[in-house]
């Protein structure tokens, strides 16, 4: 199973676009390191068989082995039959499931067939409602399902479609109507075993706010977010580094032969704090120190 830290920032890419597998080769933005090819929002009804003949050129130029992530975001369970029919969707690392809910998770179930890993997206009305989110959770749990679940995505412009808003320019996206809601997702899923994704954030120039925003979402517990334009991902996967300070009290704490330590002038207690140092240090062997 890859891990999870191993997405960064996430760039979507119109599965239509003219230049899909010189970016898929690595051609062109061979520093993003996972790409997420799109044939839903992304893509007119229209535009469909020229998706189709694209991702095929993709697959017919992609390296057996890549160490970048290549997903492809479905439409609905109709493109799933037709994508998966494609010559080489072996090559594929696994798909990003559109507008998940309890009610139509059984849809994509033929993926399960498969060794790809399943990026399921929160977005729809149920994911306002606690009993639907723990409906799916209890669904995503089975051992078919959790087996390949690589995160569950938040797709914070669908929710806030529904609210009748968007997001604000002069403020990150939990200084509004869904910093509860996500803070609620967190508690529901990632006690169980869950990772989440961060929200797109959709200004280009904005990079104090989108700087601020990262920092946010990693207090939040949140790792990999949505790009919308190769330049946010730099910044982005900068604040994925880890600290000297924090690798070396990572290291303390789960080598620690005490049960509760002093460090850094602060309680060190390994039964609570080591699923914390756990995850810096995979952060660390991703991104590397700050």
């Amino acid at each position: 199973m890859i891990n999870p830290y191993q997405l960064g920032a996430s760039l979507y890419v119109p599965a239509i676009h003219e230049q899909l597998p010189a970016i898929a080769r690595g051609d062109k933005l061979g520093f993003v390191r996972s790409l997420i090819y799109c044939t839903e929002d992304a893509l007119h009804p229209n535009d469909l068989p020229q998706a189709f003949a694209q991702l095929q050129l993709l697959l017919d130029t992609l390296p057996a082995q890549d160490r970048r992530l290549h997903f492809i975001r479905l439409r609905n369970p109709q493109v799933m039959q037709e994508i998966l029919q494609l010559r080489g969707i072996e090559k594929i690392s696994g798909f990003v499931l559109p507008k998940i809910s309890p009610h139509n998770l059984h849809e994509y179930a033929p993926l399960l067939s498969y060794d790809f890993a399943l990026m399921p997206t929160l977005e729809t009305g149920d994911t306002f409602l606690e009993s639907a989110m723990l409906d799916l959770r209890r669904q995503l749990l089975h051992p078919e399902w959790f087996a390949r679940i690589l995160c569950l995505r938040i797709g914070g412009n669908d929710l806030l479609s529904l609210l009748h808003m968007r997001r604000s320019r002069n403020a990150t996206i939990y200084q509004g109507a869904l910093g509860a809601l996500i803070a609620r997702l967190v508690g529901i899923f990632k006690p169980y075993g869950f990772y989440l994704t961060a929200p797109v954030f959709e200004f280009l120039e904005e990079q104090a706010l989108l700087a601020q925003e990262v920092q946010e979402d990693l207090r939040y517990g949140l790792i990999g977010k949505t790009a919308i334009h190769p330049e946010q991902i730099p910044l982005i996967e900068r604040h994925y580094r880890v600290s000297a300070g924090d690798k070396y009290l990572a290291e303390q704490i789960l080598s620690s032969q005490r049960a509760v330590f002093n460090a850094d002038a602060t309680m060190q207690e390994v039964s609570t704090h080591s699923n914390w140092a756990q995850a810096v240090l995979k952060a660390w062997a991703v991104y590397g120190e700050k």
